[in-house]
């Protein structure tokens, strides 16, 4: 689920940025939290996976489109949450009222209580100082930043389902409303005055009337903290436990192989190092990271350090170095691993692979074989195909693992993030172009999306219920529960050409653990059976089902033919009929399969009932269009 920070031209960069590393520092990484632009509030379907909006400090009035899409998500049972602005209730539609103040950003309309509530930005330089607020526990809330003569919170006395969150404490406030939150139609909004997303420290010294020793700083930026938690929880969020929430800071990957195959950890240094031996690798520069290699009797001391010592930067760019332990001869400890069991994966990639009858070929490994793992890390994906030097010297098959990911990345601008109980790793591949033709490259996507679908119908993974994980083209796994549809998980393919030859590397992420809200393969299960469900089993059965596949796949140089009909028995889309909006007028069609030559989606016009096919068939690539299944509509990809 998205928490969305509206970053269109009315809102103040300032309180965007504030919003969204108070927001992410809660809330990460059981809800992605980025900004939606003016473009997408207007056009895009972004409230259907939207767990909160998020109105930063604004100025001028909405535009009519943007207070509309607003207006229909809240009332229709959407939450939103203010910071830095006010709010003023009234019996009377005043939104067409010429009088009304070019302070009101757009109102909502509560059917059931009879309300108007417009939301109302104001002057970013009024009377900037710090303000004491008291709870409705009465206890003090210092050190908030805002304003004296703007963003005021107006006409909600005697108003029924209104919880107070905050009042002014200062003698020209006192009493006064500075939080609160409230129900409008099926949804709830919760604002703030005072702009709490801000902290003290990233304020002039100037903008504040005392100078706080550090400790003290220290205190109220936690109080701070907790009452925007408070807040979050009052709009229905679910905030990650201590358990669940990751080290700020990319951990220490560890290099293993299989047990009995040690040579592979020496195969691979000896590559990156080349021309000098990889027992002299030490130090790995490229263009996105740098990689620092270590022993591993060093393994205990560099997960400490790290888990010890959190990176204050919130800049990904600036999570430097990163470091990567070698396991030639052993596994690490559970302890350095906890959330992970390395000896789980290796047993059960054995069994699965032998099950799929996966070759054993001297002096080579099988998909999985050859691991990188790390608790933490910034995106599997972007650590092998942003760093070309390394990307070109490493052998395939590797997948690179992570329990957890700090930056993770979707298809396009999407972001996929890594809560407790996701699945999230990347598969190198590398082909001769000799052998594999280009244009065939866009059938991985399927053939992945295939195996991971094929694996959680093995015994075990889900088994029986593994027949509701379906396929949403071009690259979605979504689960099929009472009808509905929810997305489970995705798949990124990036490929890099040179030397006549391609590496490919495929990122999925799949929920397999995950609590609510988040939806996940766990919870296809019953309370008694989701013991069995491991992430262990889960990835190593799809990397050997993959295996089997890409083997034939490779052999069969890129077709996808004998992979069609399973492929149209696992996905959603069968005969559905969606409006394609990339022509003009829109225009009805009928999904009939996947072309067999460049994978391009194949639609047929609708006219009048089922089509004549008259008008003959229209192709859609993947990599051009966005396929809304919610609204049932196809869409160029932005």
């Amino acid at each position: 689920m998205n928490v969305l920070v509206y970053a269109g031209p009315e809102a103040l960069q300032r309180s965007v940025t504030h919003a969204l590393n108070a927001l992410r520092s809660i809330l990460l990484p059981q809800y992605s939290v980025q900004t939606i632009t003016l473009q997408a509030l207007n056009s895009q379907p972004w409230n259907i996976s939207c767990a909160l909006l998020v109105v930063p400090q604004c100025r001028g009035r909405f535009q009519a489109a943007s207070a509309t899409a607003i207006k229909e998500y809240v009332e229709s049972g959407g939450s939103l949450l203010g910071l830095g602005i006010g709010a003023l209730c009234t019996s009377r539609d005043q939104g067409g009222a010429s009088s009304i103040s070019q302070d009101i950003l757009f109102g909502l309309f509560d059917k059931s209580a009879g309300r108007y509530i417009y939301l109302t930005g104001g002057n970013d330089e009024a009377d900037k100082r710090v303000r004491t607020l008291k709870a409705a526990d009465d206890e003090l809330i210092e050190g908030i930043y805002g304003r004296d003569s703007s963003n005021e919170v107006t006409g909600f006395d005697g108003e029924k389902n209104i919880r107070v969150l905050a009042t002014y404490s200062e003698v020209d406030g006192k009493g006064s409303i500075a939080a609160l939150t409230c129900g409008v139609g099926a949804g709830r909004i919760a604002v703030w005055a005072p702009s709490i997303e801000t902290p003290l420290t990233k304020e002039a010294p100037s903008t504040v009337t005392t100078v706080a020793v550090a400790a003290e700083v220290s205190a109220e930026e936690t109080r701070r903290l907790d009452v925007l938690k408070e807040t979050l929880l009052s709009l229905s969020l679910r905030l990650p436990t201590a358990e669940e929430k990751p080290s700020s800071r990319p951990l220490p990957q560890f290099l293993t192989s299989a047990p009995g195959k040690p040579s592979i950890v020496s195969t691979v240094t000896d590559l990156i190092a080349a021309p000098s031996s990889g027992s002299q690798l030490s130090v790995f520069n490229d263009d996105n990271d740098t990689f620092h290699f270590h022993h591993f009797a060093e393994s205990a001391d560099l997960v400490k350090n790290a888990r010890e010592n959190p990176i204050e930067s919130s800049n990904p760019s600036e999570w430097q170095p990163k470091r990567i332990i070698l396991c030639p001869a052993s596994l690490p400890s559970q302890d350095l691993t906890p959330l992970f069991n390395l000896g789980l994966y290796f047993e059960s990639l054995s069994a699965a692979r032998s099950k799929q009858g996966c070759p054993d070929v001297a002096g080579s490994w099988g998909c999985g074989e050859a691991l990188l793992y790390s608790e933490v890390v910034t995106s599997t994906q972007t650590m092998l195909d942003r760093n070309p030097r390394l990307l070109s010297r490493l052998p395939s098959p590797l997948v690179s693992l992570a329990s957890h990911q700090l930056a993770g990345r979707g298809r396009g601008s999407n972001i996929w993030l890594s809560p407790s109980g996701c699945l999230s790793f990347s598969t190198l591949l590398c082909v001769s172009l000799s052998s594999f033709p280009a244009g065939k490259l866009v059938f991985i996507q399927y053939l992945f999306a295939l195996a991971v679908v094929e694996a959680c119908r093995d015994d075990e993974v889900l088994g029986k219920r593994g027949k509701n994980v379906r396929l949403k083209w071009p690259n979605d796994v979504y689960a099929v529960v009472d009808g509905e549809r929810k997305k489970v998980g995705g798949i990124l393919v990036n490929t890099s050409f040179s030397g006549g030859k391609v590496d490919i590397v495929i990122g999925c992420g799949l929920n397999v653990l995950n609590a609510e809200p988040i939806f996940s393969l766990a919870q296809l299960l019953s309370p008694g059976e989701r013991h069995t469900l491991t992430l262990e089993k889960t990835v190593s059965n799809i990397l050997a089902r993959f295996e089997k596949m890409w083997g034939k796949f490779v052999e069969q140089r890129g077709s996808f033919e004998s992979f069609m009909d399973l492929y149209l028995e696992r996905w959603l889309h069968s005969d559905q009929l969606v409006t394609l909006t990339t022509v003009t007028p829109p225009q009805k069609v009928r999904i009939t399969g996947i072309t067999p030559d460049h994978g391009l989606l194949r639609t047929m016009p609708e006219k009048n009932g089922w089509s004549s096919g008259a008008e003959g068939y229209i192709d859609l690539q993947p990599d051009g269009n966005s396929f809304d299944i919610m609204s049932g509509l196809i869409k160029s990809k932005t």
